[in-house]
């Protein structure tokens, strides 16, 4: 596909400077784009690429002043970072569009419903009542469980694994390898040292604008629901375990696990490898750091914590500065010991 600097520009709002017609058929990293390519610059520290490039169309800051004449069309905007994304979204929703119909072979139950221009892909399982939106596309090998309903739009990539009573929304996007609706770890202690399985009788909800990604597992609820809100951003990696609810437009990193019941606020942000106990909640805009580990409930809400166990970050940082000082400190304070053997040994002596 061939878009010109003008079709750019009318999506992103930017304003040209150069030859609108140029023409440029993919994307590219500015130090390495060709001339049919599309690069951009957000970062001060690559401007020099800017002159040397030969990208045939760059996006750049409408405040930037140019050093030196570039051969490259340009177009001005507010934000290039966000509007370079932008296009690659709407790169990417074009070539998605041309994916329309059912491979062969698939296994389809006859109660199941289908919307309209779905793709499904080969070696795919779609069970009994499941409900499937608009403009779905289904990956390989991805098996969707009884009376599973999605929305328009949703995306499940290669591997998906959907149990049965999933409800996904519209504009989701879960990419490969990923579980949803596995049973929760719920085992109940006998007096003779043996655990017995609790039924997990609940489900996975994933409301709209939900992106997982890849091998991420979220356990179905005892009863009621797992909940993901809308616009949640999930890394690769992740455990969530049964009854837990994570809060809109929440962000989480890789190898994180949260425990059981726990309850999660909106705009919430959580480095990667945390661990969170269950039965807690945590309040809207915490940003918890990478290994931090939490172990009560967050009740003030724009709280940054860090450590093992978890701490406000700047007293973290400090207890963190004091670490690293502790050989020193042992050192000097086994100095001090000798010299107060030896002032002692003085003392009983004059003493004496």
């Amino acid at each position: 596909m061939q878009f010109s600097a003008e079709q750019i520009a009318a999506i992103i709002q930017g304003k040209i400077e150069g030859d609108p017609k140029t023409t440029v058929s993919g994307f590219g990293k500015i130090e390495e784009a060709g001339k049919s390519d599309l690069a951009f610059l957000a970062n001060p520290k690559y401007e020099d690429y800017l002159y040397t490039t030969a990208a045939g169309i760059i996006i750049i800051g409408e405040q930037m002043e140019l050093k030196e004449n570039i051969s490259a069309t340009l177009i001005r905007v507010k934000d290039a970072y966000s509007s370079f994304a932008v296009l690659m979204q709407y790169y990417q929703q074009m070539k998605a569009k041309q994916l329309i119909g059912i491979e062969d072979p698939v296994f389809i139950h006859p109660s199941a419903k289908i919307g309209k221009d779905v793709y499904i892909a080969a070696f795919s399982y779609i069970g009994e009542h499941v409900e499937i939106g608009n403009d779905v596309k289904i990956y390989a090998q991805v098996f969707i469980g009884a009376n599973t309903k999605i929305g328009d739009r949703t995306v499940l990539h290669p591997g998906v694994k959907l149990y049965h009573d999933c409800l996904i929304g519209n504009d989701v996007t879960i990419h490969a390898g990923t579980v949803l609706g596995s049973d929760g770890f719920g085992f109940a202690p006998q007096q003779n040292g043996t655990y017995n399985k609790v039924p997990q009788l609940g489900n996975v909800v994933i409301e709209d604008h939900v992106e997982i990604g890849a091998n991420t597992c979220i356990d179905r609820a005892t009863l009621g629901s797992t909940i993901i809100k809308k616009g949640t951003k999930l890394d690769n990696l992740l455990q969530i375990a049964h009854n837990v609810e994570v809060g809109e437009h929440s962000v989480i990193a890789a190898q994180t696990g949260i425990s059981g019941s726990t309850k999660i606020g909106k705009h919430v942000m959580i480095g990667g490898q945390a661990g969170i106990v269950g039965h807690i909640s945590i309040a809207d805009g915490t940003k918890i750091n990478g290994l931090t580990g939490i172990s009560k409930s967050i009740t003030e809400k724009n709280t940054s914590l860090s450590g093992r166990p978890a701490m406000e970050l700047s007293d973290s940082l400090r207890a963190m500065a004091i670490y690293k000082r502790l050989p020193e400190l042992d050192k000097k304070i086994k100095e001090l010991e000798i010299l107060v053997a030896q002032l002692s040994k003085e003392r009983d002596a004059i003493s004496s």
